[in-house]
């Protein structure tokens, strides 16, 4: 046998270490010899602490060994137990075995039983059975005369008692009585679809009848209701689910009031889809749905239950029907006041007080959350068409303006004038407000379709801008071919430089937003072209009645002292006069260009290469002459307004200069502060003058040439050519005999 060290190792371990305990805590207590007095009281204070853990031990041991004697005594009455229970089965066991054979004659007792059940509740149903065909006819009758929730309460109960019989064999798999059982009980179909075709009239009618007797219509609802119920307890069972079902009512119902809204007003026949008859046919359906939504909201809600939604219902059908019927309308060609009558429509009558945002239907009607009448890329379409048409009013209605313009200019009479007595025409008046008016529409509609609108306008204006310079080019060759015709070419051409000054200033006030008025590069340069078409054609005019006295320069009679350039004078004042009726721009701009016409002209007829002076006295009376008629144009011009800075006369004087000047071995000098100051002067130009004084040797002619080359001369920006307009007439060639030398 083993020691009791070896069968308990935990005990010697635990014993181990409360030896190790106790010598600590003694060598703790008793390190100093005066501790030592205290050792008895000591030990018999432990003496005490441990007679009282061991007494507490023996207690918890005992109590413990008493559950264990307890639990064993119950463990052995429990076994005892199981033992007499096991006898007692196997003598059940055997008990049953012997009565087996008797459990036959149970079984056949209990099929007899179940086929007296069916019989018995067959028994139980022949009277209703045979009744069928009464209950048939009597439902009918029922249904003729309206009385329809009768009819339906008989319908359920024979529907009621064909599918009780219909589960029954379903359950038995007995699927060929199931034909002869459909067969017997065929009438049903009838009356359903008699029922049904009542329903769906009344459905149809709804909203004349809940106005005028809403018994029906609530009748209906009650009957849907029914079938609802019935369908749905028959698709929660899901065992047997009999022809004809689920009914779906409840759809069907919604399915007729959204056909009958619909074809009620968007399925008529074809309409005018002009102007006039879009705008009645659109107060027609404004008036109608605001009615017909009235009546729902404040009676047909009272007649069906809360879940039906029956005004969202309603107003949803509404709304998706118009769009439909809208984007049919916008398949047809369409004119300009029919298109912006369906944006106008749709943008702002459709959710206005007038119609959907009207008080007798808010709060309850709410149509922003379906969505807009009319989507993003359709209105963009449909206002980019818009535009279109616009384009084309506005073309069509510029190009009368433009013809009426025109055929004013041949009256016998002056064009009108202001208060302020400047030649004008109604022509920047019509224009304007023709394309004002058009902006201003189209900013009753949507910001993006007015945007569009002014785009076009502007594109317009710049085009009808090229055809009035077109016309005008005409009219200038018709007058070229015989002047007195039109009898007031001048005063025409005056007031259409009035008239593009007036449009100049009106096209920035086009925009109603201030910010966005900016006037594109384009069309400015259009208006610009205009404006100098018109003074070009004024200015070739002026030329008209200058060329035949410029003919006569440079002459022998003209340096003996004619009247030439006096005549050019009141040529030149009698336009001038006409220039005071346009306004002070074009005014400085026409009396410019008449200046720089008159120099060019004068110098062209100095180098015509007409004359050449003989002799120094010669030279004298053509400085004299020069001097005398530059200084009279000078101070006609000074007189009119121009200052003399800004004339081109100027260059007269400095080629006075070069003529007058005495010794000829200086040109190179003077010419040189001569091409300085005009920097356009060609060699041709210099020999031409050269060749005018007469006294020039070739050496002198070659070193003034020579500089000239040496110095080439830039154009400044600011420089108004007068020189480079001028032609020089080429050099006589001498006369070749055939075969031999130049002479």
């Amino acid at each position: 046998a083993s020691s009791p060290d070896e069968e308990w190792p935990e005990a010697e371990k635990a014993e181990k270490l409360a030896r190790g305990a106790a010598l600590k805590w003694a060598s703790g207590v008793f390190y100093r010899p005066e501790k030592l007095e205290g050792l008895g009281q000591y030990r018999s204070r432990e003496t005490q602490r441990n007679s009282s853990i061991q007494s507490r031990l023996k207690s918890t041991v005992q109590s413990y060994l008493e559950g264990v004697s307890a639990g064993l005594e119950q463990l052995r009455s429990a076994a005892q137990e199981v033992q007499s229970v096991c006898q007692d089965l196997g003598a059940a066991r055997w008990a049953l075995l012997d009565s087996a054979d008797r459990f036959h004659g149970l079984q056949q007792m209990r099929a007899l039983m179940a086929e007296h059940v069916q019989l018995a509740s067959v028994v139980q149903v022949l009277p209703q059975l045979f009744s069928v065909q009464e209950m048939f006819s009597h439902t009918l009758q029922l249904l003729h005369g309206q009385h329809l929730l009768e009819a339906h309460a008989e319908l359920m109960m024979m529907e009621h008692l064909r599918d009780d019989i219909l589960s029954q064999l379903h359950l038995r798999g007995l699927s060929s009585a199931q034909t002869t059982v459909l067969s017997y009980f065929g009438g049903l179909q009838e009356l359903n679809e008699s029922l049904a075709k009542q329903l769906w009239d009344i459905v149809g009618n709804s909203l004349r009848l809940v106005r005028e007797d809403p018994v029906l219509f609530v009748t209906t609802v009650r009957i849907i209701e029914r079938e609802e119920k019935i369908d749905d307890t028959l698709l929660l069972e899901a065992t047997f689910l009999p022809p004809g079902r689920p009914k779906g009512w409840k759809q069907k119902f919604y399915q007729v009031l959204r056909e009958t809204i619909t074809g009620a007003h968007f399925h008529a026949p074809r309409m005018d889809a002009e102007g006039p008859g879009l705008a009645r046919h659109l107060a027609t359906l404004q008036k109608d749905i605001v009615s017909e939504l009235r009546v729902v909201k404040d009676l047909m809600v009272q007649c069906v239950p809360a879940h039906y939604n029956i005004l969202s219902i309603c107003t949803a059908t509404y709304h998706q029907a118009l769009t439909s019927h809208l984007q049919d309308i916008l398949r047809e060609d369409l004119d300009k006041q029919a298109l912006f009558l369906l944006l106008e429509w749709a943008l702002r009558v459709y959710h206005s007080p007038e119609m959907m945002g009207h008080p007798d239907l808010l709060p309850e009607v709410e149509v922003s959350a379906l969505g807009p009448l009319m989507s993003p890329e359709l209105v963009d379409q449909t206002e980019r068409k818009y535009v279109v048409k616009v384009k084309a009013s506005v073309l069509e209605w510029m190009q009368r303006t433009l013809e009426v313009e025109f055929k004013e200019w041949f009256r016998e009479e002056e064009p009108e004038t202001d208060h302020q007595g400047f030649f004008q025409s109604a022509l920047p008046i019509i224009v304007m407000q023709m394309l004002n008016e058009n902006i201003r529409v189209a900013s009753l509609i949507t910001d993006s379709l007015q945007q569009k609108v002014y785009n076009m306008a502007l594109e317009e204006l710049e085009a009808f801008l090229g055809r009035l310079r077109e016309a005008l080019v005409q009219c200038g060759k018709e007058h070229q071919k015989d002047r007195t015709v039109p009898k007031y070419y001048v005063a025409y051409l005056l007031a259409m430089l009035n008239n593009s000054l007036a449009l100049s200033s009106s096209v920035s006030s086009l925009h109603p937003d201030t910010a966005r008025r900016e006037v594109p590069a384009s069309l400015r340069a259009a208006l610009d072209r205009t404006q100098k078409k018109a003074c070009q054609l004024l200015l070739e005019e002026l030329l008209l009645d200058l060329q035949p006295l410029c003919l006569q320069l440079p002459s022998r009679k003209w340096l003996s002292g004619s009247q030439l350039v006096s005549s050019m004078c009141e040529v030149i004042d009698k336009y001038a006069k006409d220039f005071f009726r346009v306004r002070k721009p074009i005014f400085t701009l026409l009396l410019t260009e008449s200046e720089l016409l008159v120099a060019s002209q004068y110098l062209r007829a100095l180098m015509q290469k007409k004359m050449v002076c003989k002799n120094e006295e010669e030279r004298g009376q053509l400085c004299d002459r020069l001097l005398q008629d530059a200084t009279q144009l000078r101070d006609l011009f000074c007189g009119l307004g121009l200052d003399q800075s800004q004339q081109s006369l100027e260059a007269v004087f400095a080629l006075r200069e070069l003529i007058c000047l005495k010794d000829p071995a200086l040109l190179s000098l003077e010419v040189l502060g001569f091409i300085t100051k005009y920097p356009d002067v060609s060699d041709e130009h210099i020999s031409t003058l050269l060749d005018l004084r007469g006294d020039v040797s070739k050496e002198v002619r070659h070193m003034v040439l020579e500089m000239m080359a040496q110095h080439p001369q830039v154009l400044p920006e600011s420089y108004r050519p007068i020189f480079s307009t001028i032609l020089v007439p080429a050099p006589e060639l001498p006369f070749c005999l055939r075969k031999g030398k130049c002479a």
